[in-house]
């Protein structure tokens, strides 16, 4: 496998994570429904915050990493 098959694969996977903690992030933070976490604050939550948040930011910054990466003109083929 390539350097550049790996960063569209990591790249694709990391999307997909996104999204999903992006859409528990929402449900948490704004949405109100019958199955959600702990509200912010409450017990069960890292720093007053629920742990998809923490998950949205890490999977962002891994988007961002390997969209650099894949446009970076010395990067291997």
């Amino acid at each position: 496998m390539s350097m550049r098959t790996a960063l569209r694969l990591i790249f694709v996977v990391s999307c997909l994570g996104l999204g999903f903690s992006g859409v528990l992030t929402y449900r948490e933070l704004w949405g109100s429904s019958a199955l959600s976490c702990p509200s912010p604050g409450a017990p069960g939550t890292i720093l007053g915050y629920p742990a998809c948040v923490y998950g949205s930011f890490i999977y962002l910054s891994i988007v961002i990493l390997s969209f650099v990466g894949m446009r970076a003109k010395d990067a291997p083929p």
